[in-house]
């Protein structure tokens, strides 16, 4: 238990510092992301960014399982 808490933390703070990043190369603003505006509210869906980031995520993991 405390090492996913450790883990979540980390993988927060590291969200956190790369969030500038991120949002500079426009990562949030994919084709496929969808945004639903209405009168009072709005709902924004990430779908293409979300795959994205698992696609990388998963090399990620991949390439350091391999050690």
């Amino acid at each position: 238990m405390q090492k996913i808490l450790i883990i979540f933390g980390v993988t927060l703070l590291l969200a956190g510092l790369f969030y500038p990043l991120i949002a500079k190369i426009g990562l949030g603003n994919l084709p496929g992301d969808l945004r639903i505006e209405r009168d009072n509210f709005t709902i924004y869906l990430p779908i293409t960014t979300c795959v994205v980031i698992s696609i990388i995520i998963s090399l990620i993991i991949r390439f350091f399982k391999s050690f």
